[in-house]
Parts: structure tokens; sequence; C-alpha cells
């Protein structure tokens, strides 16, 4: 094994693939002494060591897929919306078309803070249970 090397006395030496694949093989099987086989194979344990691990990474990386595109289909809303947001039944204006963010809203002595998404359904009852309180 040790005719694997290729390089001259005064470089660093750098070891074949198929050397180092099998020396990786070889530790990684159960029960594997790795400062033995690395012994065997003259090379220090911790070389060996270093080349599971870049050997480990390298099978546990995760490659991006490549991105798939799908058909869009682009419809305009049966009815226009309006132009002004209708009412809710504590008499504050909510937009379907509102960006998140934080709304404040005070009604029946309660301040009620909201933020970010707003589930729509929620905050109508929120907002009714609040009004019948007044």
């Amino acid at each position: 094994m040790k005719d694997q090397v290729r390089g001259s006395a005064r470089t660093r030496r750098q070891h074949e693939r198929e050397f180092k694949e099998d020396l990786i093989g070889q530790s990684l099987a159960p029960g594997a002494s790795v400062a033995a086989i690395a012994m065997k194979g003259g090379i220090n344990a911790n070389l060996l060591f270093k080349w599971r691990r870049e050997h480990v990474r390298a099978k546990t990386e995760v490659v991006p897929a490549a991105a798939t595109l799908v058909p869009v289909c682009v419809v305009a809303d049966a009815e226009p919306a309006p132009t002004s947001p209708p009412p809710t039944a504590g008499g504050a204006v909510v937009s379907r078309n509102a960006r998140p963010g934080v709304i404040e809203i005070e009604i029946a002595g309660a301040q009620l803070r909201l933020r970010e998404a707003v589930d729509e359904t929620m905050l109508g009852s929120v907002l009714r249970a609040l009004r019948q309180s007044e």
C-alpha cells in the first residue's frame, strides 16, 4: 500500500484516490480500528480521520435541486374590489390588501394590538365580542 504515493521526498505526499477510498472504506466498517488501518497503510491515524471527516461531509452535503417551474395563470377578480374597505362591527376599517404590520384598535374601553398577518375570521370574532361587552 505504501507504493501508492505520488511526489518526491521533498514535497508533501499525495496519495492516490483509490488508496484513500480503500482506507476510508475499511475504517468505516463496524468495529474497525482506525489506528490499526492507518498503521497498516503507512499513514498517520489523524490523516485517516481527516479523510473520513471529508468523506462523510461530502456525502451529507445537500446539493440544491434544480428549480422546478410550474405554469401560472393569472385571473382577474370576478367583481372589482371596493374603493374603500367596509367597516367592521366596531366601526373600525379593515383592508383585505393590508400589509403585515401593527394594528391598534381601542374599542369598548379595551385596547387591541395585532401584529403581522391577521386571520380575518378570528379578528371579526374578537371585535364582535368586544362590541357586545360595551
